[in-house]
């Protein structure tokens, strides 16, 4: 009993925020109201008051917490992140297996709301815009820099127009047929653009990504 005990505590201190294993279920609890709140208003409508009263908590709990509107919002969208390892896929598998990791992440529920909670409000917030582009640079540019690529902002850039295209058409404009093709297809044809832009000579670069297995 004694292991479970620790094991629960473990997990409760791993939920985000500020505060003990005692507040866990409380953080939890506004963390998924601001989720909701955040995706169906936006950041500007919404407030700490209708997260608080979602949660049911008082406002003084979510700034004791997360300490702002903007703290909370930050943590909201990014508590799930899970950075690709590209190293450990052979070269000439890596933009198939980073076109996957994005495409069935954003396939969850709980992980594509968080997605397009930033990228719904990015388009009317620049500090949410700046936090959208913290999220790209630890899924896209972190795994391609760790590859050895000096010209890793720019390979990672030229992804993100793929992948962020994809997102957009298929998980919040649900442009069809896109939107209700299987994810293997997705990730099929989308791959080698993502592989192009691993590996392939940029104009102005003087020499390709070396590919390491």
């Amino acid at each position: 009993m004694a292991g479970n005990a620790g094991g629960a505590a473990a997990t409760a201190e791993a939920v985000p925020g500020h505060g003990g294993p005692r507040s866990a279920g409380t953080r939890l609890a506004i963390l998924e109201a601001a989720r909701s709140a955040f995706a169906a208003r936006g950041y500007d409508r919404t407030t700490i008051r209708a997260v608080a009263a979602a949660a049911g908590v008082d406002p003084s709990m979510v700034m004791r917490y997360f300490g702002s509107k903007a703290g909370l919002f930050t943590v909201a969208a990014t508590t799930h992140l899970q950075v690709p390892d590209l190293s450990a896929v052979p070269a000439a598998r890596r933009g198939e297996a980073l076109a996957r990791h994005l495409v069935e992440r954003w396939e969850d529920t709980a992980s594509r709301d968080e997605l397009m909670l930033l990228m719904r409000t990015a388009v009317t917030s620049d500090a949410v815009a700046e936090q959208l582009q913290t999220v790209l640079g630890a899924m896209i540019q972190g795994p391609v820099a760790a590859l050895g690529a000096s010209d890793a902002d720019e390979r990672g850039a030229f992804i993100a127009t793929q992948l962020l295209g994809l997102a957009l058409c298929r998980y919040i404009l649900r442009q069809e047929p896109l939107a209700s093709l299987p994810v293997g297809r997705v990730v099929a044809t989308i791959a080698p653009s993502v592989q192009h832009y691993l590996t392939a000579p940029i104009e102005g670069n003087r020499a390709p990504v070396r590919n390491k297995i």
